[in-house]
């Protein structure tokens, strides 16, 4: 379930946006149940890359060694909208049950 959240989470961060790994973790670091770190945000990307979701692009920084940007590809748009409406769905079922006892 954490790595479906955690795609989730990325995919709408870079919604709009295009944003390096260090980037990304800090849109995300206040989601601590998500568990992404340095170690878990690469392959994560690395894999979201693989299946054609989001594209990157190495562009060089004036404070460092280069920068890999992502952002969404037109299947990752077309991915973000099912999982959002699912992610709402279940909320809104776990809520009811959570408030029942």
């Amino acid at each position: 379930m954490r790595k479906g959240a955690a795609e989730l989470a990325v995919l709408s961060v870079l919604d709009g946006d295009e944003l390096y790994g260090i980037e990304i973790l800090e849109r995300l670091s206040g989601a601590d149940g998500l568990g992404l770190s340095d170690g878990t945000i690469y392959p994560l990307l690395k894999r979201m890359q693989t299946e054609g979701r989001i594209a990157a692009r190495w562009e060089p920084s004036v404070t460092g060694p280069p920068r890999k940007y992502y952002r969404l590809t037109q299947s990752g748009r077309d991915a973000l909208a099912p999982m959002a409406d699912f992610w709402a769905q279940f909320q809104q079922q776990m809520n009811t049950i959570v408030e029942r006892r």
